[in-house]
């Protein structure tokens, strides 16, 4: 049975009106014009038990999170969801925080340009070069951030780089077009996302490449060489028609996918705080972990 915590999040998703500035391509231009002149800020917050240290790279700010109580056996980049377009959240921090202490891994979050400064072709490489600078050995990372997981994969993967250990996508934006036709059927239950707006920020962050383009539509991006996927979608999230594509293409090519779907579960529940997040942060301890 669904807790009483995940029963109450789209009501609590809906009062912060967060699904009414995605119910047009003007209300998300506005926001994303709200955001860049009012921007919010990306610093962690100090939290008992965890270590954040910054550092740069590439002229970007990076913060490194791990336990205070014990070295780190690994270490994965995490990749921050907002339609491309919106600053790390708190609770992004608080989750990362949580999976440091629960997983022994240390966790390297770039604080990526924002678009439309930010785009695809100018963002994915450089994510990729900092996988390969740390020696990550694992990405993962939320909603856009999740689409940005499989894009960098698959970069790192044509690159000539072994295959990661661990790719672990949450709630993903797998293809920016909006155009799958489930994608109607789920919005009136999705109390979160709408693919008007999201179809906007998402040509905010293409720019000038094609909609189907691996880089911002990694659905369309081959899997062949890359390592075990491990993948979680709600059912009342749009992005879950993304997440059913991914999983026939996975068996269509032979690559390995743990599948974890969330019925009744909203976008991103798996960082929210609530019992059905908690148990998705151990599923994804325990990915980390192999």
């Amino acid at each position: 049975m669904a807790s009483l915590l995940s029963r109450l999040a789209p009501l609590v998703i809906t009062l912060r009106g967060s699904k009414r500035q995605f119910r047009s391509a003007e209300r998300t231009l506005a926001a994303v014009r709200r955001a860049r002149e009012h921007p919010r800020s990306f610093e962690p917050r100090p939290r008992r038990g965890v270590v954040f240290e910054r550092s740069d790279f590439a002229g970007w700010p990076v913060f490194t999170v791990r336990a205070t109580d014990a070295p780190a056996h690994r270490r994965a980049v995490y990749l921050h969801g907002g339609v491309y377009s919106f600053e790390i959240d708190p609770v992004h921090w608080s989750f990362l925080a949580k999976l440091a202490a629960e997983s022994g891994a240390e966790f390297v979050v770039p604080i990526m340009p924002l678009a439309p400064v930010g785009t695809a072709s100018t963002v994915v490489p450089v994510v990729a070069d900092l996988v390969e600078h740390v020696g990550a050995t694992a990405v993962l990372g939320d909603s856009s951030g999740g689409g940005m997981t499989l894009a960098v994969a698959q970069v790192l993967r044509d690159r000539g780089a072994a295959p990661l250990a661990a790719t672990v996508l949450i709630a993903p934006w797998l293809d920016i077009s909006g155009t799958d036709p489930r994608l109607a059927e789920i919005e009136p239950s999705d109390p979160w996302l709408a693919v008007e707006g999201t179809r906007a920020a998402g040509a905010l962050y293409r720019a000038e490449l094609a909609v189907d383009n691996p880089l911002v539509s990694p659905i369309h991006g081959s899997l062949r060489g890359l390592g075990p996927l491990t993948l979680f979608s709600g059912t009342r999230d749009i992005l879950n028609a993304d997440a059913h594509r991914l999983v026939a293409r996975a068996e269509e090519e032979g690559i390995p996918l743990e599948f974890h779907e969330g019925e009744g579960m909203i976008h991103n529940y798996p960082i929210l705080p609530m019992p059905e997040g908690d148990a998705a942060r151990a599923t994804i301890a325990r990915a980390l972990a192999m």
